[in-house]
Parts: structure tokens; C-alpha cells; sequence
């Protein structure tokens, strides 16, 4: 439940943006934006650098949320639990992990970033198109989840009434 005293029952961001529609509406529209530039087939992949982000950012329901989704589009369970321990070594497509490499520093230390990691990215075959997509995409989660946490919304699956869904967010008007 959220921190909020003239909201405590909020449970959601999209009940957040319910109530402050000017507060997120630009946030959601650059997430929507960013996530159509992935291909059908790449989809998976968007869930799961939103689930990693997430994780990252210790954002438990975000994290559970996009996992699940990341799954359902054929994610591996086991390749979470891998990221969590060495990205180099999870059983995943390599030309992914120079990009969760740079997801990583962006969220953690921004300030270690260089040409070195970016030139991997390059390397590995990514367009530039892609790798601004993957820039967008890290610095919007960091963003929600940490909106999230800092109202008190953040919380696991187990404990909220309701998926935070884009259906949801059609239903109150602020998507299309």
C-alpha cells in the first residue's frame, strides 16, 4: 500500500496515474514507444531486460511482473536465477549479454560506463537504433520502479490485489 496519506489503499501505478495523470503519462507513453521497437520474436527480450532492471533495482513486483511476462513469451525460468549469480555464464543468447552488461553499469555505477563496453555492444551485432532502445528502455525502468518504491507500491505478486497491466491502464483512459 502506498505511502500516499490521501491514497493509502494504492496498490498500483496505474492507480497512481489514475489520480496524477500528468505524473507518469509521458513515462508510460516512452515505455510503450521503446517496447513496440522490439520485433515479435524479440519481445522475450524486452521482458527480460525490464525484469533484470528490475531486479537490479531490488523493485520486487516490477521484477516479478516482467519475469512472468518474459516467460510466457519463452524466457527460460533458470536464466534469471543465472543472471543474478554471472551474466557471461547464463544460457542465453550471447550477442544479449554484452547489453545486460551495459544495463547493469547504467543502473549501478553510470559512471564506469566507456567506450569499451559500448564498443562490445557494436561488436556483438546491435545496431545503434537498438542500443539507444536499450539505453530508453534501462533509464525509464530505473525510473518506474524507483516511483514505485518511493510511494510504496512496490510489492510482491503475493501481496497485490492486482497485476499492473496495460489493460488496466486502457481501462482508465490513459493508453490506447
Amino acid at each position: 500500500m502506498s505511502y500516499l496519506p490521501s491514497n493509502p489503499e494504492m496498490a498500483t501505478l496505474a492507480e497512481l496515474l489514475a489520480q496524477y495523470p500528468r505524473s507518469g503519462i509521458l513515462l508510460w507513453k516512452l515505455l510503450e514507444n521503446v517496447k513496440a521497437s522490439f520485433s515479435p520474436q524479440d519481445r522475450g527480450m524486452g521482458e527480460l531486460l525490464i525484469a533484470y532492471i528490475s531486479g537490479l533495482n531490488q523493485s520486487a513486483f516490477c521484477y516479478e511482473v516482467h519475469k512472468r511476462s518474459a516467460m510466457q513469451l519463452g524466457v527460460e525460468a533458470v536464466v534469471f536465477g543465472q543472471l543474478k549469480v554471472d551474466i557471461d555464464r547464463a544460457n542465453m543468447e550471447t550477442k544479449l549479454k554484452p547489453i545486460l552488461q551495459f544495463v547493469k553499469k547504467l543502473t549501478l555505477t553510470p559512471q564506469l560506463i566507456s567506450q569499451a563496453d559500448v564498443k562490445a555492444i557494436f561488436e556483438a551485432g546491435w545496431d545503434e537504433r537498438r542500443f539507444l532502445d536499450a539505453i530508453c528502455l534501462c533509464a525509464v525502468v530505473n525510473c518506474m520502479n524507483r516511483l514505485a518504491i518511493g510511494i510504496g507500491i512496490d510489492q510482491t505478486i503475493s501481496d497485490s490485489p492486482t497485476l499492473l497491466s496495460v489493460t488496466r491502464l486502457v481501462r482508465v483512459g490513459l493508453l490506447h
